[in-house]
């Protein structure tokens, strides 16, 4: 009986309804009628295939279950695996095999097409949202067009365009972000909040790369440490937040501690050795203003007048003596520029204290401290620009191939062939002017007149058209060793405007005033221009129409060089003479006739005979050149003599009139000293006077109308001799209004990318507070300029003593005594501070810089008296 049932029964193995690689094979055989499968089998073993062949991507498999009759029957394409779609499970797949890749596109089109569920899944993931991971863009067209929205939102209400893009777009996922913001885009949507913050986030993040490129650019330029910049992220989220009006209370904080810091003259030369002297000058750095400021309010508002004074002129002495030990160190100039205005701008703004400062001459004293940083700068600019000056504008040909030929009657021709090829490209070694310009030893600086707006010449210069006819003529073609010759390659005017670029890019970022720095670039023209034109004077090589003609190219690149930087054009008047002198060069061999030669000299405003006829005696004639005829020359000779006449006589006058000037100077200081009863103030070499001429053109730039004429700097000396005084310094003038001293300038673009690096970053931020207003633009930054933080006070207590403003102190019972409720009264007193107005006369105390108090020992005593 045992035998029988177990023949009886069935021990074939029962087959696999979930198999890892199903074959169409494999499943035809399943479902064929001979292998007794149940209804429900078959079904589950359609739909593990149909989940098999979406994570493999089996073409073959899937068309096989859509297609033939006897799987169709138990095919479900909404079934899910784990909560995730057929679809899905598709697009998952993409990347893990390349070469499989077009065939599983194919795959989930045909899932499409048989109309597979395109829903989202439990977290609000719609296929569209997983293949803009991992799809290629064609199948995120075919999603777009099948029913799948771009606006679809998962549960933490993001779009397929938020996955790939939430704060920068996924590297490889370009074009997927293109083509869903374009079909957002064509549905009416206008950019949402993740839209918004990614493109606030790339913004920041060109704005970053683009600022540390320019960082590069200026350090390889100008020598500059990487150190001097600082945080790159602090520095390029720096608030711009100033606005033109504000209160008083930020320029006159309330007396009380939170706007002082308490110090004691015993310790002053501790605290301008750290806060000074050792103090690491970096990027926009403001705390030395900020803290000599406080500290100033606390010796004005509660002490003796001479704390005040001694604070000022020993951090005056300090700021001098840092700076002067560090001439060639620009980033350090540019830093106590900057700190010593700001310093200034708060005293001036303070109307605590600004009578006091005003009194003791105060003010008298930084402005000197400015107006030393300020010509180390320009003496700074001025000995590398003496480096190339020769070889960038004098001697650079950018027309070389037109003047080679050209032969010059004191020249032999056979010379001339032998040596043209060695000239064709002047030498790229700097000036042979070893000698640095001097520091002028007195920082006074006169005021005087200056030539006139000068007017372009109409004559023709056909001789000179000759000449570059008979150039062409005569030159051959280029020769093949020149397009390969070794060396570096000849210094040109761009050497000198990548340098002038870059200084005048670490003026802008550093916050300079944009009126200084106007002035600034002012007298560095003014000593470019007279250099250029003493040269050219004094060396019979450049007395000749041809290299009149290339210098006059090379000045042209430093006026478009001003354009772009936004520079007021009246600092382009600078170069008046040196216009003129060239134009005299390039036309006086034409002139044959006596008019021609009158019109011409009443055309040239802004040079003299003397120069004229120096031109004309050292002028070098080309062969077969015309010469100015008999006639003329008596005539420029008579304008010579005349001229020297009436220089004598304006030597005469200049004499007469400072001997009646010194006459008044002696006897308004003995009115002054009688009635004062001490010394007289000496007179400042700072214009700061509202009548000034200079003075005006100052407040102009500040000016908020569009109909003011446009900013002309301070006329120099009229030039009596042949030569230009370079050594003249221009006066520096102050605004009026004492806010405008914390005025910083507004970053520019280049107009024309093709001209240089962009050094200067443009900003949006603050377009809406800028003064775009004639030449220069501004904004004011006031608010920012008095935080002070705790980590400052290191520089003034050092740091073990600042260590303990971190933290909270424990009271002691005395303390906890002193807390109970008799004495609110006492503890409410005794937080105030009783500030006095300081009794000052206009006697000096007889303090001479750099030495200490004359007018008496500073009396052992708190500053602040205890009841």
């Amino acid at each position: 009986m045992a035998s029988s049932s177990l023949l009886s029964m069935d021990l074939s193995p029962e087959p696999d309804l979930h198999p890892l690689y199903p074959t169409t094979a494999y499943i035809e055989e399943l479902l064929s009628s001979h292998s007794g499968l149940a209804p429900d089998q078959r079904a589950e073993l359609v739909s593990h295939c149909l989940a098999r062949a979406c994570v493999f991507g089996d073409l073959s498999v899937l068309q096989y279950l859509l297609t033939d009759q006897h799987p169709q029957s138990y095919i479900d394409l909404g079934v899910r695996d784990d909560g995730v779609g057929l679809v899905t499970l598709l697009i998952h797949g993409f990347g893990a095999e390349s070469e499989r890749d077009v065939e599983r596109e194919e795959c989930v089109r045909l899932l499409i097409m048989q109309g597979a569920d395109l829903s989202a899944d439990k977290a609000g993931w719609t296929p569209l949202h997983h293949a803009a991971l991992l799809s290629p863009p064609t199948l995120i067209s075919h999603l777009l067009t099948h029913g799948c929205s771009p606006f679809a939102v998962t549960r933490r209400n993001m779009t397929p365009l938020d996955i790939v893009t939430a704060h920068s777009i996924l590297p490889g996922r370009e074009d997927v972000a293109l083509l869903l913001e374009e079909a957002m885009r064509g549905e009416g949507w206008t950019g949402g909040k993740m839209e918004e913050k990614r493109r606030l986030s790339d913004e920041k993040r060109r704005r970053r790369e683009k600022q540390r490129s320019i960082q590069d650019t200026i350090g390889k330029t100008l020598g500059i440490s990487s150190k001097w910049w600082g945080d790159a992220d602090s520095a390029s989220s720096d608030s711009e937040s100033g606005d033109e009006e504000v209160e008083d209370d930020v320029y006159t904080p309330p007396a009380d501690y939170s706007s002082m810091l308490v110090f004691s003259p015993p310790s002053l030369p501790q605290i301008f050795e750290s806060l000074v002297t050792n103090f690491p000058p970096s990027f926009r750095d403001s705390q030395p203003a900020n803290l000599l400021y406080m500290l100033a309010r606390f010796a004005c508002l509660t002490c003796d007048h001479t704390w005040l004074e001694d604070l000022v002129i020993g951090a005056a002495d300090a700021i001098e003596e840092t700076f002067f030990e560090r001439a060639d160190d620009i980033t350090c100039l540019v830093f106590w520029l900057r700190n010593t205005t700001l310093w200034l701008h708060l005293l001036r703004c303070d109307n605590s204290i600004n009578e006091a400062c005003e009194m003791l001459g105060s003010f008298e004293l930084l402005e000197e401290v400015i107006n030393s940083v300020f010509v180390f700068i320009i003496r700074y600019a001025e000995r590398r620009i003496d480096q190339l000056l020769d070889a960038a504008l004098l001697e650079y040909s950018p027309l070389a191939s037109e003047f080679d030929s050209i032969q010059f009657e004191s020249e032999w021709s056979f010379l001339r062939s032998l040596t043209s090829r060695k000239k064709a490209h002047p030498p790229s070694v700097p000036s042979t002017r070893t000698g640095n310009p001097p520091t002028p030893t007195s920082l006074s600086r006169p005021v005087s007149p200056s030539p006139s707006i000068p007017s372009s010449t109409s004559l023709g210069f056909s001789s000179l058209k000759q000449s570059f006819t008979r150039a062409r003529a005569s030159s051959q073609a280029t020769p093949m060793q020149s397009l390969f010759s070794d060396g570096p390659p000849p210094t040109s005017p761009a050497d000198i405007t990548s340098f002038l670029t870059a200084l005048h890019t670490l003026l802008t970022l550093s916050d300079v005033n944009p009126a200084l720095t106007t002035q600034l670039w002012s007298q560095v023209m003014y000593w470019t221009s007279c250099e250029i034109f003493n040269r050219v004077l004094t060396r019979k090589k450049y007395l000749c129409r041809s290299r009149a003609v290339q210098i006059s190219m090379n000045v042209v690149a430093l006026e478009e060089w001003m354009d772009q930087m936004g520079l007021p054009r009246g600092v382009q008047s600078h170069f008046n003479p040196v216009r003129d002198l060239l134009n005299w060069l390039q036309c006086l061999s034409s002139i044959t006739e006596f008019s021609n030669l009158v019109a011409t000299i009443q055309s040239m405003h802004h040079i003299n005979p003397l120069q004229m006829r120096r031109a004309v005696r050292e002028y070098k004639y080309e062969v077969n050149e015309g010469r100015m005829t008999d006639e003329c020359v008596q005539y420029l000779t008579q304008l010579q003599k005349d001229w020297e006449r009436h220089r004598v006589k304006l030597g005469v006058e200049a004499l007469r009139k400072e001997r009646d000037t010194d006459r008044d100077s002696v006897s308004s200081f003995a009115t002054e000293s009688q009635s004062n009863s001490g010394p007289a103030s000496t007179t400042p070499s700072i214009i700061s006077s509202e009548g000034f001429p200079g003075q005006h053109g100052i407040d102009m730039l500040f000016e908020r109308n569009g109909d003011r004429p446009s900013w002309e700097p301070t006329k120099p000396p009229q030039v009596l001799g042949e030569l230009m005084d370079s050594r003249h310094m221009l006066p520096l003038s102050f605004p009026s209004d004492p806010r405008m001293l914390s005025a910083v300038p507004v970053n520019h673009v280049f107009p024309d990318e093709k001209h240089a690096n962009p050094l200067l970053m443009p900003d949006s931020r603050s377009s809406s507070r800028t003064s775009v207003r004639g030449a220069m633009s501004w904004r004011l930054k006031d608010r920012t300029l008095r935080e002070v933080g705790v980590g400052t006070l290191q520089w003034v207590d050092g740091v073990r003593s600042a260590a303990r403003w971190r933290r909270l102190a424990v009271p002691d019972e005395e303390d906890m005594r002193a807390d109970s409720p008799d004495n609110d009264e006492l503890h409410a007193g005794a937080l105030m501070v009783d500030t006095h107005v300081t009794p000052l006369t206009r006697k000096p105390s007889g303090r001479s810089k750099g030495r200490p108090s004359q007018s008496g020992e500073a009396e052992e005593r708190t500053p602040i008296e205890q009841p």
